[in-house]
């Protein structure tokens, strides 16, 4: 099949399965005689592993290593497991980082009037400036 009923297929842009091919992330599919690329069925289900596994955070270097180990018959589940959990973690990190900007945002907008003053409790902390005592805002949390 040519690339764009691969990214039908598999859902992903041709764009990225241009991306994906450049990078060694799959190997280069079979040439036609008119030198269009010819996906096979096997080409577009490593295309949807690579999608799902992008989809759950996976960064390029570890979706090449779950292709890996997805292609060994003689793999452990538990090297497998081991980097789902990596992922988790870090993702957890993302997401409590991601939780204390929502906190110190909405906390800035709660010390902001919203009205038609120019003085700004929110521009203030992003600046770094100091607030007047009239404006105490929060620090960002430290990184």
């Amino acid at each position: 099949m040519n690339i764009g009923k691969a990214s039908r297929a598999s859902g992903v842009s041709g764009r990225m399965i241009r991306h994906y091919e450049s990078i060694g992330l799959i190997p280069p599919p079979a040439r036609r005689d008119s030198g269009y690329r010819d996906y096979s069925d096997a080409d577009v289900h490593r295309l949807r592993f690579a999608a799902n596994a992008r989809d759950l955070g996976f960064p390029i270097d570890e979706i090449r290593e779950l292709l890996s180990l997805w292609e060994d018959d003689q793999r452990t589940s538990s090297d497998v497991k081991q980097l789902a959990l990596a992922r988790a973690a870090e993702l957890g990190r993302k997401a409590e980082a991601l939780a204390a900007m929502r906190g110190t945002l909405l906390d800035l907008a709660a010390k902001c009037h919203g009205g038609d003053r120019p003085d700004c409790p929110i521009i203030e902390s992003i600046s770094g400036a100091s607030p007047s005592p009239a404006n105490q805002t929060c620090r960002f949390p430290a990184p």
